[in-house]
């Protein structure tokens, strides 16, 4: 497993201090040897935890997203204190493990949004009420012609496919950087490009191998978007 170490701090004068950094990173050190992980790459940096606009963040995101690994944290507050910002970690398949519980990742945060959870779970019911109450006045429900004309549409699953796109935009955003330094240290063909973001661990969106073809659709997105 490939972990990508994240370490903040609030305030300059514990940066320069150094109290909370290295026991930050001594924390995230125990969980890599306890989980038989390489730390691929480390970020730091000083600031709130209500900001999500953290370069150093957005960095480590980034690099966990590219090479397929963990972000590591060693507290969670260490991550962000808001819960939307968590939940997107998720939704861009960015996995992540807190050094003090490591059940805390994208699988339990879901916690975190229990309050939008029962308010959605509210407006269903008052949805289904307002439903029954217009169905016993005699009012029609529904759709004459059924699902078919969402089907002819292409409707049917509009969520996930936006979602899909979204994941697929930001991987090519994040690896437009990328692309640019391979061309500035020689790499100029399709093939030569494939090889060394496979040497360097990169994977494709689906997590496989890079070829030719991969690297044409990653350009022409880049182009697109």
């Amino acid at each position: 497993m490939k972990i990508v170490s994240y370490i903040r701090v609030s305030t300059a004068k514990q940066h320069l201090s150094g109290l909370g950094e290295e026991g930050q990173r001594e924390a995230i050190r125990a969980y890599a040897k306890s989980a038989d992980a390489d730390i691929v790459a480390e970020y730091q940096e000083v600031e709130s935890g209500r900001n999500n606009g953290r370069p150093a963040l957005q960095e480590a995101i980034r690099k966990a997203r590219l090479t397929n690994s963990r972000l590591c944290i060693a507290r969670l507050d260490r991550l962000s204190r808001n819960a939307a910002f968590l939940l997107t970690l998720q939704e861009f398949g960015v996995d992540f493990v807190c050094c003090d519980n490591p059940h805390a990742t994208p699988l339990t945060i879901g916690v975190l949004s229990l309050v939008a959870a029962e308010e959605a779970r509210a407006i269903s019911t008052r949805t289904r009420a307002a439903l029954q109450a217009a169905k016993v006045r005699g009012t029609k429900l529904g759709n004459p012609n059924g699902a078919e004309p969402f089907r002819r549409a292409g409707k049917g699953n509009v969520a996930a496919v936006q979602a899909n796109k979204r994941r697929a935009d930001a991987r090519a955003r994040d690896l437009s950087d990328t692309l640019r330094e391979l061309v500035q240290a020689g790499y100029t063909t399709l093939q030569a490009q494939a090889n060394e973001l496979n040497r360097q661990g990169y994977k494709t969106p689906r997590g496989g191998k890079w070829h030719p073809s991969s690297v044409r659709n990653l350009q022409n997105r880049q182009i697109e978007a």
